[in-house]
């Protein structure tokens, strides 16, 4: 008991030599840090990405247990019932918290506050918490997973935003008892004792470990920190050589995206060079052979190489955003906020309907249908449901894991600096309230419909009324795609070199209603990926061929409600969808004028990611590729790029929308 209150005391003083600051930072020997996470709630979604919000809480995000309940409602082992014990309902808390907190909704706090009440009382005597006894999805299955670490990392993200929104003091001893558990049991026990998920993800426990030293001080975190790296995937020697990435079949697609942060978490308390060398390379072997034009990879649900017909699962999305959020933080380094940028606007918003109610599996980046008529040429089928959407259609783990993709993202949209001040890597539209300079609370209002249009305009204000200004930077990110930036501060343009990917400071003394406006103009591109293939874009935006969408909602078999859900949605299309692109409109002397950019007058206040309300269009020549024809449901294997093109037909005129606004679509496009 001393112990614990010699904890709780020592964290006192630290909450108030910090408060005037209202952010945690790493400790020595950790690296120094130059961004923090603010507290969870301080950061509001507005415009396109609060409708985005608002839809999570009326849909499967706010009502999940009333669809799931046999496994996110009162039966979940979690909560003492008789049903899964494993990772799926704290998947799902793991982004409902988080909603519940930037929504200041209190309905769906209460129902969180369930699920983290039953964490911090399962707590036994020695440390350990939760379920004890896999009972699986649905009642039958017993086997004992009381030293599978896998669920309870889930868990601990789980509690660490409830200490961001809280401060909750229970969470200080709860964590201490655990991880001093964990320091015991793991050399006996180690992570992938009883599933090599423990040591693939290994990062997700290592990144609340280092967290929660912050916060205490306590040294033997930092040599459970050491065990955990050692006990895991050595993922730095996967993106260092780089030659399992090249390999089909031999890695998880949500794994990848889970490691993909662990060298970067490790950097902190190692120092070594040698990380952030693995993740230029791994990043490089990713892109050549198994990337897709969204950020994300052929993985479905083993990776292969990144052939547009293959599938890219839901999870992957969601686990790589939270990748990419740490790292950026962590290293400042702005490619990573341009990654974390081209999957969320590119490949999260497709795979969830407008009302999330409903996702798909897996994605195509080339796909011409959602339906069941066939199998697909995925590594991992599940029947025939992959591609269509539906409550547990394919596999039921997206089903709870997909709600903290935008949540997550909207935590992440500003930083608190190391010099007292505010940072921007990733841009959408959001409000924040921190604490600035020495002590003061600022606002800082983003109004953008950024990513579709180049603008942003920073407000200033300072709650106080007493408070007249403020002397502190305020950060951002000019994205490695742009080229001439221009800034300016209440209309006067700000005289200071911008190249791509740095980060600008502006620091002066701010005044209420200061206004910073930030144009990042955006150039049509062609960029090459599998077969060479053609995959136009700008700015963060990939962009598809626009296909109009026949949405049908069908009763799934009786027998199958159990393991899919009662309906499911299938897509098809009319529109005709084998066309190539000409060499010559490609040529540098026709590139990109070749390429027509429309801009739509679309009413901003509705939802922008649907075929319905997309904001902009380009519009090009193409052919239509005679030969190009669909095979069990897919667009047919073709070459991609070849010298000869005398299978086309007349040149027509096609629209592309942006990628994020399509269910069906081409996105990456032969040449002739």
């Amino acid at each position: 008991m001393k112990r614990i209150l010699l904890i709780i005391s020592s964290f006192a003083l630290l909450i108030t030599s910090a408060a005037a600051q209202d952010y945690i930072a790493n400790r020595a020997p950790l690296l120094e840090s130059r961004y923090m996470e603010l507290p969870l709630g301080d950061i509001k979604a507005e415009g396109w990405l609060q409708l985005q919000l608002e839809a999570q809480r009326t849909g499967l995000t706010g009502h999940l247990d009333e669809y799931y309940p046999n496994v996110v409602g009162k039966r979940n082992a979690w909560l003492g019932g008789d049903g899964d014990a494993w990772e799926r309902g704290p998947y799902w808390i793991d982004g409902l918290l988080p909603l519940a907190y930037i929504l200041n909704d209190q309905a769906l706090i209460d129902k969180a506050n369930v699920w983290v009440e039953a964490i911090l009382g399962s707590q036994k005597e020695d440390g350990y918490f939760g379920p004890d006894t896999d009972r699986g999805p649905e009642p039958g299955l017993q086997r004992d997973n009381s030293h599978d670490w896998w669920p309870k990392m889930v868990a601990l993200k789980i509690i660490k935003q409830h200490y961001m929104a809280t401060q909750d003091p229970r969470v200080i001893p709860f964590l201490d008892k655990y991880f001093r558990y964990q320091l015991k049991m793991l050399p006996e026990y180690p992570l992938d004792n009883w599933t090599f998920w423990g040591a693939q993800r290994g990062g997700d426990n290592l990144e609340i470990v280092h967290w929660f030293y912050n916060l205490t001080g306590e040294e033997y975190l930092l040599d459970l920190g050491k065990l955990i790296h050692e006990q895991s995937t050595p993922w730095t020697e996967y993106f260092y050589d780089g030659e399992i990435l090249r390999t089909p079949n031999r890695l998880h697609c949500v794994n990848l995206g889970q490691g993909y942060k662990e060298p970067v978490i490790w950097y902190q308390q190692s120092k070594e060079v040698r990380q952030l060398q693995a993740m230029e390379n791994g990043g490089k072997v990713i892109r050549k052979h198994i990337g897709l034009p969204t950020g994300l990879w052929a993985g479905d649900e083993l990776l292969n190489y990144g052939d547009p017909n293959r599938g890219s699962e839901l999870c992957t999305a969601v686990e790589m955003m939270f990748s990419l959020e740490n790292m950026m933080r962590i290293t400042g380094d702005t490619q990573w906020a341009d990654y974390l940028e081209r999957v969320a606007y590119n490949a999260l918003p497709t795979q969830a309907t407008d009302d999330y109610m409903a996702r798909q599996y897996f994605q195509q980046t080339n796909q011409i249908e959602c339906t069941r008529n066939s199998y697909r040429s995925f590594s991992t089928p599940h029947d025939d449901t992959d591609q269509v959407f539906g409550l547990l259609t394919g596999y039921p783990c997206c089903t709870t894991n997909m709600h903290q993709g935008w949540p997550k993202f909207t935590q992440n949209l500003w930083y608190a600096t190391d010099d007292k001040g505010l940072a921007a890597m990733v841009f959408a539209p959001s409000s924040v309230t921190a604490t600035v300079a020495d002590g003061v609370k600022v606002e800082v209002k983003e109004e953008t419909f950024y990513p579709f249009d180049e603008n942003i305009k920073l407000t200033v204000n300072f709650p106080d009324k007493k408070v007249k200004g403020a002397y502190f930077p305020i950060k951002f990110r000019i994205p490695e795609w742009c080229e001439a930036p221009v800034v300016k501060v209440n209309g006067e343009a700000v005289d200071q070199t911008m190249t791509p990917g740095c980060m600008v400071t502006l620091r002066r003394n701010w005044a209420k209603g200061d206004v910073v406006t930030i144009e990042l103009p955006m150039q049509i591109e062609c960029s090459r990926w599998y077969d060479n293939a053609a995959v136009i874009e700008r700015g963060p935006l990939v962009y598809a061929l626009r296909m109009e969408e026949k949405w049908e909602r069908k009763e799934m078999e009786p027998e199958l409600h159990t393991r899919y859900g009662e309906y499911y949605y299938e897509v098809t299309s009319p529109t005709k969808w084998n066309w190539c692109l000409t060499r010559a409109s490609l040529k540098p002397e026709n590139f990109p004028s070749a390429f027509e950019l429309v801009r739509v007058d679309t009413d901003r206040t509705k939802y922008p990611w649907n075929l319905e309300n997309a904001p902009l269009v380009i519009r090009c020549t193409a052919k239509e590729l005679l030969n190009w024809t669909a095979a069990r449901g897919s667009a047919c294997q073709i070459p991609f790029f070849t010298q000869q093109g005398k299978d086309v037909g007349e040149e027509a005129v096609i629209e592309l929308i942006p990628y994020g606004c399509t269910t069906l679509r081409i996105a990456e496009f032969p040449v002739r």
